[in-house]
């Protein structure tokens, strides 16, 4: 699957490349609207990921001639503009889902995968490993066929996790993922909330690999 990223902020940029890469996406960037344009009109993308604020070109003049030529590619608009009014004049324009800064990977990554589910039916919703089931759609975890209760966060962690089945995952990379680019890499709450899906799951879902991270069991 192709991605182009749209995006004149570098370090937001390399951080959502770097978690589509991980996710087996190959990912085109674009710095500003011009060249975003150019190149959603001259390649072939699955999605495209549209910040509003650029150079040359403003995301939404963007959005509006990829609509005008008849592109279908599903557009995610991320954007730092979180006024409903704004929401409502992309989503009205052409966009396929609006996602705000500051962002969690998580759950960028969870309507990307929703966009292409959309546009591929045949794609299975449910994430399977040993004892555990999770549907990313209907935002439903099953152990052993038990339904449990998880928040959005705790659900967020789980299903990263469900990505890299036996994969030690490093507490910053966790991060990332589910808290944000711009959360303190230092804090504990990676730790906390292993700890919350243990006890809502099963002790041994998630190993603690010391000095390294953590690996999902299942």
């Amino acid at each position: 699957m192709n991605v182009l990223v749209v995006q004149d902020e570098t370090r937001i940029a390399s951080f959502i490349r770097r978690g589509l890469e991980a996710e087996g996406f190959a990912v085109r960037t674009a710095s500003d609207g011009a060249e975003g344009l150019r190149l959603a009109e001259s390649s072939d993308f699955d999605l495209i990921i549209l910040d509003l604020v650029l150079p040359t070109v403003t995301g939404e003049e963007v959005l509006v001639r990829l609509r005008e030529t008849g592109c279908v590619v599903p557009v995610i608009v991320l954007t730092a503009k979180d006024a409903i009014s704004d929401r409502v004049a992309n989503l009205d324009a052409g966009a396929d889902d609006y996602v705000t800064k500051p962002f969690s990977l998580a759950e960028l990554l969870a309507r990307v995968r929703a966009r292409l589910r959309a546009a591929d039916q045949t794609v299975s919703t449910k994430i399977t490993h040993g004892r555990v089931t999770v549907d990313v759609l209907a935002r439903e975890a099953l152990i052993e066929g038990r339904s449990v209760d998880l928040t959005s966060r705790e659900f967020a962690l789980l299903e990263t996790m469900m990505h890299h089945p036996g994969q030690v995952l490093s507490q910053p990379q966790l991060i990332d993922q589910v808290w944000g680019y711009d959360h303190d890499t230092r804090s504990n709450v990676v730790e906390v909330y292993v700890g919350y899906l243990r006890k809502k799951l099963r002790p041994d879902v998630v190993e603690t690999v010391r000095g390294a991270g953590y690996r999902f069991r299942g």
